[in-house]
């Protein structure tokens, strides 16, 4: 399930406000689902090749033929921080609760942030502590380009990305505020606008061909691509067990750790045991190399 739906399964409501701020600080997690898994790591079972099949003759001798299967294992990474609060100040405060509210919900915000970036640029080779993202995770068979140095954006490209996912179209097509302004450009140049709704949270929300549009800002500006510079890429993503899903162990948790002998305070820990799974390569495209104009 997603985090939103997870945080009305809580009757722990300090608990809740975390999720639902973390939730409405990461565009992925309203729509990403995660499942959950025993032990450090999940391995599984990823199609590579579907076993062939023909026509026969009456008597002709049939020909056995199975899938494989390319085994993927993805381990679970620790995600959190220590949130202080000073005990004079919790003490002296008109509402306690209100204080620990706004510490806790600042270190909501961090792991939130650090979870969304390491969604689409986490690199374990670069972090061995972190998990790997869209940017290392999708297949250079489902990545496009305007061409070898980048190039601008434009609506033929847009549609080639949404039919590199399969079957059926993406959950959502994932891209910088930059990007949006470009798409929103085009659509208005050939006389169509994008589609406009309004989320679970009420907030206005695009759609291109009914797809949702999630903008975020930690979808880069200044990749590279050959000599080109200062571009950006569109992820069409499915979620789920069809395209990309994430994995945890315990949900997100909130810890009272204690008071601190160094420091007259008390301190909390948020943590969350989490990592990122491609359960099919066709669920997920990226469009790479877009330039600002």
């Amino acid at each position: 399930m997603t985090k939103v739906e997870a945080a009305k399964l809580t009757n722990d409501l300090l608990l809740r406000g975390v999720i639902e701020t973390i939730v409405k600080e990461s565009s992925v997690l309203l729509m990403l689902p995660f499942m959950e898994v025993t032990g450090t790591a999940l391995t599984y079972n990823r199609e590579a090749t579907m076993p062939q099949a023909q026509f026969y003759d009456v008597g002709d001798t049939w020909a056995e033929a199975t899938p494989t299967f390319t085994q993927v294992t993805v381990p679970l990474r620790i995600l959190g921080g220590d949130a202080d609060i000073d005990n004079f100040l919790q003490q002296t405060y008109a509402n306690p609760n209100d204080l620990e509210a706004v510490v806790l919900e600042s270190r909501a915000k961090a792991v939130a942030y650090a979870f969304t970036e390491s969604f689409f640029i986490g690199d374990s080779t670069a972090n061995p502590k972190s998990f790997d993202g869209l940017r290392k995770l999708v297949p250079a068979a489902q990545t496009i380009s305007p061409g070898a140095n980048g190039g601008s954006l434009t609506l033929d490209l847009m549609d080639q990305l949404i039919d590199l996912v399969k079957p059926g179209k993406p959950d959502a097509l994932l891209m910088s505020k930059r990007t949006r302004r470009k798409l929103s450009a085009l659509r208005r140049a050939s006389g169509n606008l994008l589609e406009t709704d309004v989320d679970q949270f009420g907030r206005r929300a695009l759609f291109y061909d009914g797809i949702p549009i999630l903008v975020d800002d930690f979808i880069p500006d200044n990749e590279t691509l050959g000599t080109g510079t200062n571009l950006s890429s569109i992820y069409a993503v499915k979620f789920g067990s069809a395209g990309v899903m994430g994995l945890e162990n315990g949900g997100i948790q909130v810890v009272r750790v204690g008071d601190l002998e160094t420091k007259d305070a008390s301190r909390w820990r948020v943590k969350w045991y989490v990592s990122l799974a491609v359960f099919s390569e066709l669920g997920v495209a990226r469009l790479q190399g877009i330039t600002a104009n």
